[in-house]
């Protein structure tokens, strides 16, 4: 069961957002709209998406002033940012990709290529995310390569269901993954087994990784994601 694709519309024109939301969700996506800087910085902090389509010109805190911020966010610099904007001169387009913009689009502009463009940056960004062999997130560095995890620089120990989960918990970027994803991702599409299933391998995974057990965060009713400490709901698997 492949995850749906979450994406954060910033914009303060509400019939542009609603339409530019509709076309989205009707290609299969989930959307979250934010009329302004402020209010995109907390959605992206409640729940990180997949891609952020980003407008500039902001009421608020304007564009700019948000994906400077994302940047300097260890938890949300990695989310991809489409920037769509009626600033169209060639320089305004420097500004944006110098901002960080993995891609910029004028308006007015076809929907058809705004969905083109969402889709090729959600590829690019699975297939680099899915590439890497090595992940350091906080104190956790995995190295899929070796089959190896170490913590604060000690290694550990764990079974090759337990690296799984953690590598996908890791490669989601503070995103939430459902316990029925994470069972397809680390197990095989149509095992029959439990939710409590993967509870039990979060529970075993969170005791040999000690003090770092805290960045695996359950979200309640729904499945795990990870995140700083702090950033979320306290553990209960």
């Amino acid at each position: 069961m492949q995850a749906v694709k979450s994406i954060l519309v910033v914009e303060d024109e509400i019939d542009l957002g609603d339409t530019v939301c509709y076309h989205l969700e009707r290609e299969g996506y989930a959307c979250r709209r934010a009329g302004d800087g402020q209010q995109a910085l907390a959605e992206l902090r409640r729940q990180p998406p997949d891609l952020i389509i980003l407008d500039r010109m902001l009421p608020v805190l304007s564009g700019d002033d948000v994906a400077a911020r994302l940047k300097r966010d260890p938890r949300l610099s990695t989310i991809p940012v489409i920037m769509l904007t009626a600033k169209s001169e060639e320089s305004d387009e420097l500004v944006g990709f110098a901002l960080g913009a993995d891609d910029y689009i004028r308006k007015p502009f076809s929907m058809k290529l705004l969905l083109a463009r969402v889709a090729a940056v959600l590829r690019r960004e699975d297939t680099s995310v899915r590439d890497r062999d090595v992940i350091t997130i906080g104190p956790i560095l995995l190295d899929k390569g070796r089959h190896e995890v170490t913590v604060h620089q000690t290694q550990v120990a764990l079974t090759a269901t337990e690296f799984r989960v953690l590598r996908e918990l890791m490669l989601a970027g503070g995103r939430v993954l459902e316990r029925e994803r994470l069972i397809d991702a680390v197990l095989g599409v149509g095992v029959a087994v439990t939710n409590r299933t993967i509870d039990v391998h979060i529970a075993a995974l969170r005791k040999k990784l000690g003090p770092a057990s805290e960045w695996i965060q359950t979200i309640r009713g729904v499945g795990y994601a990870f995140r700083a400490p702090g950033g979320g709901e306290e553990p209960e698997a």
